[in-house]
This record gives structure tokens, sequence and C-alpha cells, in this order.
């Protein structure tokens, strides 16, 4: 699955991008006037093959949620069983990304990849809307009832590989098998999505103390120092960041992660979580649809995607800037500006949500604005 994947991600197409300059040449505004939206639109017309490129709705939210070993090493201020709480709360429609995807009438997918502790809300006392829409199959955990992208109905996956990672200053994450594993959980949502309607894909995640492993993942792959990876997370105090920043350089020097093996460096120093989210935005490039990504967790799991396929690059839109410093650090190593910069850490997929109405935007101006010819308008 994952190969096959691969070997369908192609560059970006050089003449749709060329139509879409060529049309906001022509369109009513003076030429460059809408700045890098106009690049916004030249790039997503490239992943699509057309001008203009298809508009990128619905929207779909996945929160990929695992919980990490390396949380022992007091990383983080909160308890690890969060995770599984947060889920309910997603579920119940009462966190941010929720108020946000109502919002962007976004549907919202929670996939547990590798939480540790049992979810807090039994299926069977879900609305059975949500009940309706999280039947899964027993051997693969994955949802097996027609899809249905409803902004008013967070739908639950379990899909996972194992509970939780391993400490990664003294053990490796998980297997390769299990990296993979969580890879192709990734892959399957993306088509469970895509195959559903969804027009763009927006990254989520959920993990407490996941910020670790994404600033070990920042500097594996672009050769960073942690001192400019590591952020402060939750808001963790300065004792316990100087443990987090030490903790990212021991897990480098214990695993020496190889970039040229994105898999090898996800099953390392990894999480569930951002190697799902890698695998998701690899078929959302395969399949030429846009994935918004979020915050420094999502940004950590497309190094690894871009490592696998480079030009995977081109379904990518960078949602927003987060605070975390590693997200700065793999945007710049990716290529990509990002569209908002508000200060937000929260993750959950809802810097992205926010971006969310900016990449509309630029895709609907190809389609809708006139251009000086039909509109009588003269030019300069």
């Amino acid at each position: 699955m994952l190969e096959t994947t691969i070997a369908a991600i192609r560059p970006a197409d050089e003449a749709a991008m060329a139509a879409a300059r060529e049309l906001h040449g022509r369109l009513t505004k003076p030429a460059g006037s809408l700045g890098a939206l106009e690049e916004l639109s030249v790039r997503l017309a490239g992943l699509a093959g057309v001008c203009p490129p298809p508009l990128p709705e619905p929207a779909a939210v996945a929160i990929f949620a695992g919980d990490h070993g390396v949380h022992a090493q007091g990383v983080s201020p909160w308890p690890q069983e969060v995770t599984a709480q947060m889920i309910g709360n997603f579920l119940a429609g009462g966190a941010v990304v929720n108020a946000f995807a109502r919002q962007a009438g976004a549907s919202v997918t929670v996939v547990d990849v590798g939480v540790a502790t049992p979810l807090p809300t039994d299926p069977a006392a879900l609305d059975p809307a949500v009940l309706d829409s999280a039947v899964l199959d027993p051997v693969s955990g994955l949802a097996v009832d027609p899809v249905v992208l409803d902004p008013a109905v967070p739908r639950l996956v379990v899909s996972s590989v194992r509970r939780g990672t391993g400490d990664l200053t003294v053990t490796a994450a998980m297997t390769r098998d299990e990296a993979l594993a969580a890879v192709r959980t990734g892959i399957r949502i993306a088509d469970e999505l895509i195959d559903a309607g969804a027009g763009i894909l927006l990254t989520g995640d959920m993990g407490i103390g996941n910020t670790t492993p994404a600033a070990v993942l920042i500097a594996a792959f672009t050769g960073a120092d942690p001192l400019d990876t590591t952020g402060r997370g939750t808001g963790v105090d300065d004792p316990t960041y100087a443990r987090k920043v030490a903790v990212v350089r021991a897990a480098l020097a214990r695993h020496t992660p190889d970039p040229a093996d994105p898999l090898g460096v996800l099953a390392a120093v990894g999480g569930l979580e951002h190697a799902a989210l890698a695998g998701l935005i690899l078929r959302a490039a395969a399949r030429r649809t846009p994935v918004l990504l979020d915050g420094v967790i999502a940004v950590s799991a497309a190094l690894a995607a871009a490592a696998f396929a480079p030009d995977a690059v081109c379904a990518m839109v960078a949602g927003h800037r987060s605070a975390e410093p590693g997200a700065t650090v793999a945007l710049r190593h990716l290529g990509l500006d990002p569209l908002i910069d508000l200060g937000l850490r929260l993750g959950e997929g809802t810097g992205a949500l926010l971006a969310l109405p900016v990449v509309t935007g630029a895709v609907r101006v190809l389609h809708e604005v006139a251009t000086f010819d039909s509109a009588g308008v003269a030019e300069k």
C-alpha cells in the first residue's frame, strides 16, 4: 500500500500552473494584487492538473490520536489520560476544533491509532449518529459503513496499532512494522474521506507529550539543533523545557536516525499519530487532493512524507505558523509559507481550520472573477 501510494505521486502539472498564471493576468484586478493567494491558486492548479482547480470543499479534518512513552521523562505537565479524555470531548463536540469545524462546515474524524488508556466513551453510549458511523471491521479496526462527511456529527475510528509508543530515550518508539501499520492507517483514512467526497483534507492530532517526538523528527530530517526544534508545548516551565531539550538530544544520540530512511526515523523517534499523518499526506498527494497542514505535529509528519516522496510537497498547504519553533524550521525545509500567523499552539487541527477560508478564496477567484474582456473593463 505504501509503495503503490508513493509510486502514484507525481510532480505538479506545469501546463495547468501556466494556465492559472495566465488567467490571473486577465482577471479584473491589478497583476499580483492578491499576493500569496495567487501563487497558492497556481500551486493548487498544478496539483489538480487543471485550471481552475476544483473548489477545496467539502473539508474533512482527520485527528489522529496516540500516546508516548517519553511522557515518563517528565516532558509534559499533563497526565497521559488526557489524550483519551480529549477524544471523548471531540466526540461530544466540545473542543476548540469542533467549534472551528462547525464554523467552517468541516467534518471531524477522530482516529485512535495508539492511545494508551481506554477511551472514556463506550461506543454503545455514543449518540446513534456517531455509533452508526463507527461500526468497525474486526480485523482492520476501520469503519466499514459508508462514510458520511457530516459537520454535525464527529466520527470515531478505532485503528490502534499499539497502546502508546516506547520511551524513545531508552528504546525505539515502535518497530518498523508498527510504524508501517500506522502509515497505512493514514493512507486508508485519506482514501475513506476522499471517496466520501472530501475536496481537501485537514490534519489534526492529539497526544499528550507529542511535541517531544515532533522536535526529534524535525531535528532528524532537517539537521537543526534541538534548541531550535524544541518548544514549550503546552506551556512548560524553564526546568521542564531544559529537560525536554535534553530528552531530544538523548533520543538523537541513541538512535542516530537516518533521514534517507523515513520509516526507520518514524519507528525510532516518532509517534503513531505522526506516522499516520505522514500516510494521510502521502495518499492525498497521490490522489491529487490538497492537504492543509496544522501545526508542529503536522509539519513534522510532513517532513517524513516529503522524505518518502519529495513531490508530496505539491499537495501541502501550510495553514499557519505554530508558536512552536520547530514548526518554522520544518516549514523552511519544506519551502512552505504559512497562510496565517496567530501565535497558535493548540493542535487538534485548529490552525488549519482557521486558514481554510483563505484556501477556498484563492481558488474561488479563478472560478468566479470576471476577466477584463468579459466584464468590459479597460486594461491599463
